[in-house]
């Protein structure tokens, strides 16, 4: 990468956080990746990764995605216990620039650039050239944004979609929305659309189905994982945690639905995050199509937008890189 201005570009979520490089209108280099419980702040994880290459031409800007609101100098990550100031931060750093975006406003900002390969349509539908685009996508939390165009530009929404209100659709979400307003003061979207909320909806189904056995099996069920549940579902001997995933795959399909309809995402909707790439072949296309589309009278509407998997494990990064092209 000799030879060029070098930009550092990073990924910050709720359990880990990705570091790379660039060159001006490139894509990043591989990440390096750290778990954020094994520092102490970013800070320190930052400064990890620079001394790690520190060979490299001086550093003068960064570009930095966060699972996070940006509204001000101060930044709290929202599923970690991460805090700092951009000005402290920039200045620590030495750095002449250091942009912070959300983190899935860069993902929104990566989709007209990633390739064929990098993303699986799950289901039928034709993209309409200059309408919006969305995505959407549970990992640690669950990120919301949607990509606007017109005139030739690009601009990608910045908001906090996934903690809008969980609204069940069944007689079955219905009673899981019950238990969860038991121990939630706000029963969001990413309460159950997350890999927290994989285990969530798996408790509740227990105890809704009075499963007994299955919660004498996993010890009481305070320390399920996510991966536990996958792995779980996928031994094909466990029907609360085959339930919990159907019901997850068709609980995305209606919020991917209500995203599309809000935003006019004709463009497709895109679905991002580790849980989903996480659940391989647990997932199910179909459930999530069927309730994508289950809006009454605007079935068709939604019958002709293609939805997305993306398969580029560093979407956010690859949305930086062009973010710091533009900022030149």
């Amino acid at each position: 990468m000799a030879g060029r201005p070098l930009r550092l570009v990073a990924d910050i979520g709720g359990t880990t956080a990705r570091f790379a490089l660039c060159e001006q209108n490139s894509r990043p280099s591989e990440p390096t990746v750290y778990r954020c419980a094994d520092y102490a702040d970013i800070g320190n994880a930052l400064g990890e990764f620079l001394d790690q290459n520190s060979d490299r031409q001086p550093l003068d800007e960064g570009f930095l995605a966060v699972a996070a609101p940006v509204m001000g100098d101060r930044v709290a990550l929202t599923n970690h216990p991460w805090r700092f100031e951009i000005a402290d931060l920039q200045r620590s750093l030495g750095f002449g620039r250091l942009q912070i975006v959300n983190d899935f406003t860069a993902i929104a900002l990566s989709l007209p650039h990633l390739l064929d390969a990098e993303v699986r349509q799950i289901c039928d539908g034709i993209a309409v050239p200059e309408s919006a685009s969305a995505v959407i996508g549970p990992g640690t939390g669950l990120g919301v944004s949607a990509l606007v165009s017109g005139g030739g530009h690009s601009i990608a929404l910045v908001g906090e979609g996934g903690h809008v209100d969980y609204a069940p659709v069944d007689a079955l979400e219905r009673e899981i929305f019950r238990w969860l307003s038991m121990r939630f003061d706000h029963v969001s979207l990413e309460r159950v659309l997350s890999g927290p909320g994989l285990v969530n909806l798996f408790r509740a189904i227990c105890h809704v189905e009075d499963m007994s056995e299955v919660m004498q099996e996993v010890r009481g069920l305070d320390h399920v994982s996510a991966a536990d549940v996958v792995r779980r579902a996928n031994s094909g001997d466990c029907p609360a945690s085959a339930r919990a995933v159907a019901t997850f795959c068709a609980i995305l399909g209606s919020a991917a639905g209500n995203l599309a309809l809000t935003v006019g995402a004709r463009g497709g909707v895109y679905i991002a995050g580790g849980v989903v790439s996480k659940l391989g072949d647990a997932f199910s296309p179909a459930l999530f199509r069927d309730r994508f589309i289950a809006k009454g009278r605007f079935r068709k509407y939604l019958e002709a937008i293609p939805t997305y998997i993306i398969t580029e494990s560093n979407p956010a990064l690859l949305g930086l890189a062009h973010l710091s092209a533009d900022a030149t």
